[in-house]
């Protein structure tokens, strides 16, 4: 804080909800110590004269005194499939080779994600394409789409990604 104070830069916490979590019931010394850095670091953002800002996608997860400190609260909405679409193709470097088959609001109404997830998916196919030295398409994109829905514990349904998969 004393550095970012000095230069003048902005404070970035990402996933915030990790360190400004809502304090707990002390029932063991971890607790104890856990709400006190939590405190503690409340006092540093409070007195911070900088900007401050935070990232979570669990904001029922941060602390009611944080939320009364803080000046602005921007939500963003999970994205429709024309925004998905955008972000699909947005991630597809301009020359990247795309095979003709490459059907980007197709993959935006079937796989319900945010953008981090499309970024995984676009980056996986792209290795997936680079592999077998081709250019990027449906296939590559619908098997890293079903990769990644497993990870999320999502499993499409059989003909879910018809006709570009099985």
């Amino acid at each position: 804080f004393e550095e970012a104070r000095q230069s003048g830069a902005i404070l970035f916490f990402d996933e915030g909800d990790a360190l400004f979590g809502k304090r707990t019931e002390v029932k063991d010394a971890h607790d104890r110590y856990a709400n006190m850095e939590a405190a503690y670091l409340l006092q540093l953002i409070e007195a911070y004269d900088g900007v401050t800002i935070l990232a979570t996608n669990l904001m029922q997860n941060l602390d009611e005194a944080l939320l009364r400190r803080m000046s602005v609260i921007v939500k963003f909405p999970f994205p429709s499939a024309e925004d998905r679409a955008r972000i699909f193709a947005s991630l597809l470097p301009v020359g990247v080779p795309r095979d003709e088959d490459l059907d980007l609001p197709f993959l935006a109404q079937r796989v319900e994600v945010s953008g981090g997830h499309i970024k995984n998916i676009v980056l996986a196919a792209a290795f997936l394409a680079a592999s077998g030295h081709q250019p990027i398409g449906m296939t590559h994109m619908v098997r890293s789409a079903r990769a990644e829905l497993q990870k999320l514990g999502k499993i499409p349904m059989r003909g879910a990604f018809a006709p570009y998969s099985e």
